[in-house]
């Protein structure tokens, strides 16, 4: 794929091709770039807010301007705006508008409403000021949103001059017929991919653009060969994105929708779980149906970690689009779901683990307008890299959640690694089938609901907020080591000496009194008051015994009453420390076979390495990460000791997934033996770019089958851990 397709230019252009002279879409551009100064560029203009509905309809009068404007004033309430560098719109010329299709532009004939040639399709503009529900069309006026009207059987012959409103039930079966079109013909932008550039690595963005526009940005990105991760979390099953792509294995796509069990929109039998794909395709198509409402949380979060993540990062996409429908989210009428803004937060920090952090998040569905705007402004702020705030609600997902986990996981056994160890079958009696009802109708929301959750949510978002603190990385290490920092880094030099030994002494009198070298020890606590007293976000300190300076963290957490720790460990280790109250939960990855069995907080994962293995996932996505966020830790201590088995991309895997956990609190200690780790430590605590982790090897059976084990002893223990509805 050619770098300048990551570079601001190309997004700038990209998007003054659809800065039309009667914009007729909104747009709000996010990318994070890599050497500037707040690493987010914005582009917004006041006039995008024209996007509306011209005729009374009952059904699609929820597409409204202040779907819009609401989630930019919400941005502004929380200051992202003037955090984000401000990108200027202009103009589209006819000659970049003619790179996004064959039609040509002539503003006469759209006001006439004459017909026009889209990939061999007949279509025509309703009004010259209309956008409708399609969002495809052509021409400087239409913009990207021209209402198509394709009539099935029938060839329009400009006789009926009466601009009547299209089905909404038809309205995506259009896009679809209209996108293939566009893919098979190569329709894209050759010009941009032959200009002169200069090349600025784009590491995040996130973008609200009208609907359709995600298969036409895919179409683009797809000439260079690139393999593309596309997620809808929209609440509506993407079955024209599905039926693009469906033979395409550089396309990996993935949707979760309301289903019901065929009886909600658009009630297509390929929506169901074992619609994998045809041809080539076969296993890149992933359905996740919902048959019930009332998904939460522990849901979502459960089907990214035993679904999406672990065929995700075998894909290994090089770039990943959200189709981002926060109808998904609480209140919303169309997806009557309970998931509350900050699950998406932390969904999006999960997929910026994917494609070295290139992630484009395109505005979809949202209805309810608070729960919009929160849900993109907690998007934003985790693009950004701001710490998570913790997720809420029990981590268990629901019965019929599982059964659809574990009827995806079986139909994609047969076409990937990470699955071809697990003993799974398709589950028949579902135990919604017998409970089914008539699907509820969508559209406005009903006002005394809708009323309710904004107090929930004004409550709600009062409650997970939380300051960010000035300093986000702070360092413990010896000068000679320093040059390995990056600047952003705090480093450690100033520390009151006769406070800290006094507060060692009240945690092991006899380490004082033998008259050791305490200093990496009193590093050790001056990083980690910084972190308990919410300083710093996180902080790295380098022992010369790091088995002993992580039973010391631990002790002093316990003495200033910090709830709960979670304490994961890579290596040789010898953690002493009090587990049975629940205070602290310890978790150590190791070669050797654990010396005591597993209970809830002492859990031990043998792990060897392999020759051929690259990477950790399955113990991570599979294991630690549910028992984690079952867990919800106040503050998360990774140690890494001597003869450790993950490697270096395990070990920055691990940081950077459980960065998601503790509003992003992580003390991150090293045996001063192991110092060649730094950088793959600090690089993810300081929200560096995320590391290629190669062509997927598969995981050693062995490792794989202890993980597995260990999954089903604990998944009573753990609720997250169940990925099964048996």
């Amino acid at each position: 794929m050619p770098p300048w397709i990551w570079s601001l230019p190309f997004w700038e252009h990209l998007c003054s091709c659809f800065r039309l002279k009667r914009v007729q879409m909104f747009c709000v551009l996010f990318v994070s770039v890599k050497g500037m100064a707040s690493g987010t560029a914005l582009v917004y203009d006041d006039e995008m807010t024209s996007h509306k509905l011209l005729w009374d309809d009952p059904i699609c009068d929820i597409e409204v301007p202040e779907r819009l404007s609401s989630c930019y004033e919400r941005l502004k309430c929380y200051n992202l705006v003037e955090r984000c560098v401000s990108v200027p719109v202009r103009e589209g010329t006819e000659e970049e508008l003619g790179l996004f299709g064959n039609c040509e532009d002539n503003s006469e004939n759209d006001r006439r409403g004459a017909p026009k040639n889209l990939g061999g399709l007949r279509c025509r503009f309703l009004s010259p000021d209309h956008v409708s529900l399609c969002q495809i069309g052509c021409g400087r006026n239409a913009g990207h949103g021209g209402c198509c009207d394709v009539r099935e059987n029938t060839k329009w012959d400009g006789s009926d001059q009466t601009s009547r409103s299209p089905q909404p039930e038809k309205c995506s079966q259009w896009v679809l017929y209209i996108q293939q079109c566009c893919y098979s013909s190569k329709i894209c932008p050759k010009e941009i991919w032959s200009a002169e550039v200069k090349y600025i690595l784009v590491s995040t963005f996130l973008s609200i653009w009208p609907r359709g526009f995600l298969a036409s940005l895919v179409n683009i990105v797809i000439v260079g060969s690139c393999r593309v991760l596309i997620v809808d979390w929209d609440v509506h099953h993407g079955q024209g994105i599905q039926y693009i792509f469906n033979e395409d294995p550089s396309v990996l796509y993935f949707s979760w929708h309301r289903y019901e069990h065929q009886q909600y929109w658009p009630t297509l039998r390929e929506s169901d779980y074992d619609a994998v794909g045809q041809g080539k395709g076969k296993g890149f198509n992933i359905n996740v149906p919902w048959n019930k409402i009332g998904m939460g949380n522990a849901d979502y979060v459960a089907v990214f970690l035993h679904v999406l993540l672990p065929l995700a990062f075998e894909f290994d996409p090089e770039l990943v689009l959200v189709s981002a429908g926060y109808d998904s989210g609480i209140g919303d009428p169309e997806g009557q779901m309970s998931t509350t803004p900050e699950c998406f937060a932390h969904l999006t920090h999960f997929l910026m683990q994917l494609a070295k952090g290139k992630l484009c998040v395109v505005l979809e569905g949202g209805y309810h307008l608070r729960s919009l705007s929160e849900s993109v402004c907690m998007t934003l702020k985790t693009l950004l890299g701001d710490p998570l705030p913790r997720l809420s609600g029990e981590m268990a997902p629901c019965l019929s959640a599982l059964e659809s986990i574990h009827n995806v996981r079986a139909a994609h056994k047969p076409y990937w690694k990470c699955l071809m160890h697990e003993d799974i079958a398709p589950l028949q009696d579902l135990s919604t089938r017998a409970q089914l009802i008539p699907p509820l109708g969508a559209g406005k929301p009903n006002s005394e609901e809708a009323i309710k959750t904004d107090k929930f949510l004004e409550l709600h978002m009062k409650n997970i907020s939380f300051p960010r603190p000035h300093v986000k990385t702070t360092v413990a290490i010896d000068e000679s080591n320093a040059r390995l920092l990056p600047p952003s880094v705090q480093i450690e030099k100033e520390k009151d000496t006769k406070e800290l030994k006094a507060l060692l002494s009240g945690l092991d009198a006899d380490l004082v009194k033998e008259g050791k070298d305490l200093n990496s020890f009193l590093n050790m606590l001056a990083v980690l008051d910084k972190i308990i007293k919410k300083e710093v976000t996180n902080g790295l300190a380098v022992s010369s015994e790091v088995s002993l300076s992580s039973s010391l963290a631990l002790k002093h957490c316990r003495n200033l009453k910090v709830q709960k720790v979670l304490c994961v460990s890579v290596g040789d280790m010898n953690v002493k420390t009090d587990l049975d109250d629940g205070k602290v939960l310890l978790i150590n990855i190791s070669a050797k076979p654990p010396r005591k069995p597993d209970t809830k907080y002492n859990i031990t994962v043998n792990w060897e390495k392999g020759v051929e293995t690259n990477n950790f996932f399955s113990p991570a996505l599979g294991l630690i990460l549910p028992v984690a966020y079952s867990y919800q830790p106040d503050l998360t201590i990774i140690v890494v000791g001597p003869n450790q088995s993950v490697g270096q991309n395990g070990i920055s895997l691990l940081i950077r997934l459980l960065q998601g956990l503790a509003q992003s609190h992580i003390l991150a200690l090293i045996q001063e033996t192991e110092i060649t780790f730094l950088q793959d430590i600090i690089k993810p605590l300081t929200s560096d770019f995320a590391p290629s982790f190669g062509t997927y090897a598969p995981d050693l059976k062995e490792n794989v089958q202890r993980v597995i084990e260990l999954r089903e002893q604990l998944q009573n223990e753990w609720k997250l851990l169940h990925c099964s509805g048996k």
